[in-house]
């Protein structure tokens, strides 16, 4: 993970349960000599620690649902295949260090949130082309990671659960709870909310084409979970950061998910994306620009149960708005 932003801190600000599984278990024999506070990390902590003699590594502590036993599988699973940080010690239960606990090597680089806006758009063979085609093939190798069915991982296993769950199904149902759950009928007007609720109706059957599906999906596959370094060749991507979303159904939800934005980045990035997943084996099948984008409503109806005054309550009403006005 990169040190864009890390608010640095001194090493006895580590709780001493953590710091003791730490030099005891995690790392015997070796000192953390400091810590700071990696950029990121909206719904857990990340810590870059520097031991002793010079090694550095990230402590990632969860704040909300506990995906670790999940990340440190995934970890594994991916290594060689996958551009991701390895996994060197975990405490998923928090028995040992009083809470869980994942610890990684850092990986150098910078995320793509940082790198984007910096460089000149051109055509799809500049700067930003080469970089969207970079995580393009990136992508693409994580599909290539399937499972025996669709559904959410629950634990270290991997098996997607529960038996006969379909992930791209019942969006109406979902936006619906979503609707009443959180603060979005006091954020929209009753128009804006029937129109939210006819998007979702419109969009439902573009998911019959991915029900089934049961490859890897990230789930949060956009530029700043992307660790990116710049080559002689142009760019590559260094470590896929967060994977406390995974799941088991179709690319196309990360497809989604990172053409969310897309409007507020160069188009040469975005066409650069799809040919490099397209490239490397990805398929993107007919009708898949409407599926990814009917799949990227479970997230965006899921950011408005946060609190209103959430970053991301804030840009999910913004887009609904933007989307349910083009659909019209």
């Amino acid at each position: 993970m990169g040190t864009d932003g890390a608010e640095s801190m001194p090493a006895r600000h580590l709780d001493p349960d953590a710091s003791a599984w730490l030099t005891g278990q995690a790392l015997p024999g070796r000192r953390i000599v400091h810590t700071a506070r990696l950029a990121g990390g909206y719904r857990n902590d990340n810590l870059l620690l520097v031991t002793d003699l010079g090694d550095r590594f990230v402590l990632r502590r969860y704040l909300h649902a506990n995906a670790c036993a999940i990340e440190a599988a995934l970890a594994g699973r991916l290594a060689g295949s996958v551009p991701v940080a390895e996994v060197v010690a975990a405490d998923p239960t928090g028995e040992a260090a009083g809470q869980p606990l994942l610890l990684s090597r850092f990986v150098a680089g910078t995320l793509a949130s940082v790198a984007l806006p910096g460089l000149v758009a051109g055509e799809v063979g500049g700067e930003a082309g080469a970089l969207g085609r970079a995580i393009g093939r990136t992508l693409a190798r994580i599909g290539d990671t399937g499972f025996s069915r669709p559904g959410f991982f629950i634990g270290a296993d991997l098996e997607p659960g529960p038996a006969g769950m379909e992930p791209a199904a019942d969006l109406p149902a979902f936006v619906e709870r979503c609707l009443r759950a959180g603060p979005a009928e006091t954020a929209l007007t009753p128009a804006e909310l029937d129109a939210v609720r006819q998007l979702a109706a419109d969009s439902d059957p573009d998911l019959a084409a991915v029900q089934g599906a049961r490859q890897l999906v990230h789930a949060d596959f956009n530029p700043k979970n992307l660790l990116v370094t710049r080559c002689r060749d142009g760019w590559v991507v260094a470590a896929v950061l967060d994977w406390e979303f995974a799941f088991s159904s179709s690319p196309l939800v990360d497809i989604g998910n990172m053409l969310r934005f897309a409007h507020e980045r160069p188009p040469a990035f975005t066409e650069g994306f799809l040919a490099g997943y397209e490239a490397s084996g990805g398929h993107l099948p007919e009708g898949w620009r409407r599926t990814s984008l009917a799949l990227d409503l479970f997230s965006l109806a899921d950011f408005l149960t946060r609190p209103p005054d959430h970053h991301y309550f804030r840009r999910a009403v913004a887009l609904l708005r933007r989307r349910t006005a083009a659909f019209r």
